[in-house]
Parts: C-alpha cells; structure tokens; sequence
C-alpha cells in the first residue's frame, strides 16, 4: 500500500469501504464487472497471472492511480489516457434544497443521462459506489453527479454531467457543492479525476478551489486471448470524463 491514500486510491477503496464489491485473486483486485470495470495490482509485476485469471482471457479493465508495471508478453494496452487529480481539502460545500438523492428506481434516467454526455464508465450497479444527487426539471433527470472510489479519508466526486439542453446554468457546480456538503458531514475530504485533456471541467474546479495533485494515468489493458483482434468489452474503455457548468 502506497504512502498517502490517494496514491493509489483504487486499492484503498478495494480494500476498504467497497471490499463488498470487489472481486480478488491472489494480488489482483477489481470492482465486480458491473459495478465499474477498474482493476487494481500492487507495486511489482508478479500479479500480472492474477490479473489474467481474474479477468479470463480476453477480459479487460482500467487501472486508476500510479501507473502499474508493464505487462507481460501476450497482454495488450487498448487505452492509456492522461488524466489529473484534484483535491479540495479547502472546497466549501453547501447543501442545495433542490438536488434530489437519487436510487435504484432512477438509474434508467441516470443511464440515458450518462449515454448522452458520456461522463466516464458507468455499470448497472455504479450506483452502489456511493451517493449520487441529480436535479431535475418538469420531473426530468438533467443533471447529476455522485461518489465513485472512497480511499480512507476521502471521497471521489464523480459522473458530473448536465443535459446538453441546459448546460451554462451553474447545474454541475450546484451538484459537486451539495456532495462535497455532504462528504465533509462524513469528515471526509473530496477529491476528483479528469481527464488531462478536458481543461473546461479542470477549470470548473479549480474556481471551486480544487488544486491538482497528480497526474495519474488511466490505462486499460486486455488480458491474454487466442482471438486478439475481437474489441474489448463494451464500457471498458474510460471516456474523457467531461463537466459541465
């Protein structure tokens, strides 16, 4: 285990408050395939044949964190996405009277959001990670966020995306406020990943007073197949987490 929980907060939360969604085989972690498609391995290469036997042949997932040691002969790299930590150990939440708790009942919304604004990797049951909140107008699902990997200490805000009809109306920033209103209840502190490449949701939270971290990679690998030309699993690949305000 890393020095500081968020050098490696996927293993943190694997081993910790999501241990009830992970799947283990011997030095590998993963969420259960349809909670969130991240695998976990620790600082050597030797879990490299776990990490095979975990996901079967062909099977696929994303690292989040440090980068891991490189793979063995016979696995292939289908992504390697930079990305940014940020932190908001000094963000100051606030509650919002407005947003909504959103359940089991609302993830057929949630899912169609998520297919429309592409915020990152979501499951059937990427609802279980956490707290997600949502606002709604005339009844309809148009924004929403929620909590993903939770390392000892902290809380990843996650899933941040509006409606491409109702975006530039401050949505996103109400969303992470209210969760970060409620991570801190917890005595908790919020952290976020995006990726590198999407500054407009870098600099949405950064005004919020998110300061970067790190800067983690999001690399997705396949496990060793005979067929290796088929495409990965649907989902596997992460998406260029956007936010909008």
């Amino acid at each position: 285990m890393s020095d500081h929980p968020l050098d490696d907060p996927l293993r943190g939360s694997l081993l910790g408050a999501h241990a009830h969604l992970a799947q283990r085989h011997g030095e590998a972690m993963r969420y259960l395939p349809d909670v969130a498609p991240f695998l976990s391995l620790p600082r050597d290469g030797g879990a490299w044949a776990d990490a095979a036997a975990l996901l079967g042949p062909g099977g696929a997932a994303t690292t989040s964190g440090r980068r891991p040691p490189e793979p063995p002969e016979g696995w292939d790299v289908l992504g390697d996405l930079p990305g940014v930590q940020l932190v908001g150990e000094d963000v100051d939440g606030r509650s919002d009277p407005e947003v909504v708790v959103l359940g089991h009942g609302d993830v057929p919304e949630m899912t169609d959001l998520v297919a429309r604004t592409r915020p990152g990797p979501w499951r059937n049951r990427t609802i279980e990670l956490g707290t997600y909140v949502g606002l709604r107008h005339h009844g309809a699902l148009i924004a929403m966020a929620g909590e993903r990997m939770h390392p000892p200490g902290w809380t990843e805000i996650s899933a941040v995306c509006t409606d491409p009809e109702h975006r530039g109306r401050g949505l996103a920033t109400r969303l992470i406020l209210d969760l970060v209103a409620r991570i801190r209840d917890r005595g908790e502190a919020p952290l976020l990943h995006a990726a590198a490449s999407n500054v407009g949701a870098i600099a949405l939270y950064e005004r919020l007073g998110f300061r970067l971290r790190a800067r983690p990679s999001f690399i997705t690998f396949r496990a060793p197949s005979d067929d290796r030309s088929a495409p990965p699993p649907e989902g596997a690949l992460p998406h260029d987490s956007p936010a909008h305000a």
